[in-house]
């Protein structure tokens, strides 16, 4: 017995190789390189450059509204998630799956999508304010969403509200109920044995849910760039004007350095209570924690609640894609339009009207985007795996401690800053990779390196000891005990981790409107490149992308619902 957890250790070792020179080569050179050109200009003292922030109003402000609208957005996201999470933890009803499937939907929806979505509904352009205006003959909107602190907040909620009822929902649907029904035997009310029985079992998956959460809003993008505006600017957004439109890479680099400290303790602060959700506790099955709905009280929370969840998900969703389809208003130069039905859209986005030998058709990016994911997809599985396994195998150990935290950096690591320090660093041999496609997925592999392993670890760790120890009786080396008991055992959440992945890589913006080429564009880039420019037909085709990048995460999506172990999972 000795022998063979010794070998699981050595071997556990060895596998964290390839992992963690991947983290060295394109996670902490790039950020040291930041480092090294954010104090490069110190002449004074290294302090120098944080004085200057701290002395600067502007940048103050910037930091304050970063972590207000993250804590703000964090609140209402509890505010909902929680209610919604008790439904579907403690009962059952017709369509709960289906429900379930839908609300998955937003976590893997990419930024872009959503504030496109948003737009569509209530933007300047959108359903609503259109037909207000028509209804009302009224020249100007009459509603006022985008460039609004109440559209970030929306968005946020509507993004991350999976996230509360993936952790917070799962570990309460395993909670055993006679903990409260004792309770309230005892004579506590049921606020009572809510508040002085559950709530304390479930504080590590509700703080951890919250920080996740936190982490999400505190490092968001695409839904500050497109539905803030200019006057609203986060840390991750003033890093990327900084970057791209003042060239002041100094200054960005300590914005980056200084959201990185953040972040990093925030993410060492989650690992600690991810951990404490696998401790043991009274758990039992779903099917003897849940209950029909017998009650009007529960057949009203049951209706309000569905009926909140699915018009905050499906209203900018279906908006989106009957605007990607619909004429509403005239193009540049035209004073009347045929109003109705149509698809030039869509054929649109193969055509190159200006006939510029540097214009990449929005179609060649589709196709660009679903290589770049599958590589992706590959990319972290290669680096996933065998993390997984070292955790799973020998996660007790002093170095797998060490590296569990280690491995979640990039999670909570700003994507520009990702993308900064690509910038920075891989401009020179042996890793000169500027105009190099091949960045885009190295890139994309490092935010979705840590959710393959959170996907595989759980799956990993449920297969029991003793199969791997009576292989190795049977004289079958730690290769033919993976290839012949794992992975069979894992072969869906090998799907789900693959899967998350690809759409991760799909919707990814913040690093790669950094680094990515004109000639070599993703889906999202295009989706921006034509919502910051005017007219009908760049607008029209900026939804037509978003509906094709939604459709195609939705199906990701609902292959992971399919392929997923309802028990087994972090995510």
């Amino acid at each position: 017995m000795i022998t063979f957890q010794r070998r699981n250790a050595l071997l556990a070792g060895a596998l964290w190789l390839l992992p963690l020179s991947y983290l060295a080569v394109f996670y902490f050179y790039p950020l040291t390189s930041i480092l090294a050109v954010s104090f490069s200009r110190v002449e004074q003292s290294w302090l120098e450059p944080l004085i200057q922030i701290v002395r600067s109003p502007s940048i103050l402000r910037i930091l304050g509204f970063t972590f207000g609208q993250a804590g703000l957005s964090t609140l209402l996201t509890l505010a909902l998630g929680l209610p919604a999470a008790y439904l579907l933890a403690r009962y059952q009803f017709r369509g709960k799956s289906i429900l379930q499937a839908l609300m998955g939907i937003p976590f893997v929806m990419p930024t872009l999508v959503v504030g496109a979505a948003f737009n569509a509904l209530l933007g300047s352009r959108g359903w609503i304010n259109l037909g207000l205006m028509q209804m009302l003959n009224l020249d100007t909107p009459p509603i006022q969403f985008t460039n609004t602190l109440t559209a970030i907040l929306v968005a946020h909620v509507f993004y991350n509200t999976n996230i509360v009822l993936r952790m917070v929902g799962d570990f309460w649907s395993h909670l055993d109920p006679r903990l409260e029904q004792a309770a309230r035997v005892l004579g506590a009310s049921r606020w009572q044995a809510l508040r002085t029985v559950t709530l304390p079992l479930l504080l590590p998956a509700i703080s951890a849910a919250a920080l996740l959460v936190f982490i999400f809003d505190f490092t968001s993008f695409g839904v500050i760039l497109v539905l803030g505006g200019p006057r609203f600017t986060t840390l991750e957004v003033e890093i990327y004007y900084q970057t791209v439109s003042l060239f002041n890479l100094p200054l960005a680099g300590v914005l980056a350095m200084l959201q990185l400290a953040c972040t990093l303790g925030m993410t060492v602060i989650y690992t600690r209570l991810a951990a404490r959700l696998s401790l043991p506790l009274s758990i039992r099955p779903q099917r003897y924690a849940q209950r029909r709905l017998s009650s009007w009280r529960s057949r009203l929370l049951a209706g309000l609640m569905v009926g909140l969840l699915i018009s905050l998900l499906l209203l900018p969703l279906a908006s989106l894609a009957m605007r990607s389809i619909t004429r509403l208003e005239p193009e540049r130069g035209e004073r009347t339009v045929q109003r109705g039905l149509t698809l030039d859209f869509y054929r649109q986005l193969s055509q190159n009207q200006r006939q510029s030998m540097f214009y990449a058709p929005p179609a060649t990016a589709i196709g660009l985007s679903l290589g770049y994911a599958s590589l992706t997809a590959l990319f972290a599985l290669a680096l996933g795996v065998p993390s997984a396994w070292a955790l799973a195998r020998d996660g007790t150990s002093k170095l797998n401690r060490l590296l569990d935290p280690v491995l979640m950096l990039p999670v909570g690591t700003s994507a520009v800053t990702l993308g900064l320090g690509f910038i920075v660093a891989l401009d020179q041999p042996p890793l000169d990779l500027r105009d190099s496609w091949l960045l885009i997925p190295l890139a994309h592999t490092l935010v979705a390196y840590p959710f393959v392993v959170r996907s595989l670890t759980p799956a990993l760790r449920s297969i029991r000891p003793r199969l791997h120890q009576a292989g190795a009786v049977l004289g079958a080396s730690p290769a033919q005990v993976f290839a012949r008991i794992d992975l069979p055992l894992i072969g869906k959440a090998v799907i789900v981790a693959a899967s998350f992945a690809f759409t991760i890589s799909l919707g990814e913006f913040g690093a790669t409107a950094l680094i990515a080429r004109p000639e070599y564009p993703t889906l999202p880039v295009a989706i921006y490149r034509f919502l910051s420019q005017p007219g009908a037909m760049n607008y029209g085709q900026a939804l037509a992308l978003s509906t094709i990048l939604m459709l195609i995460t939705a199906a990701g999506m609902f292959a992971m619902e399919h392929f997923r172990v309802a028990e087994i999972g972090e995510f």
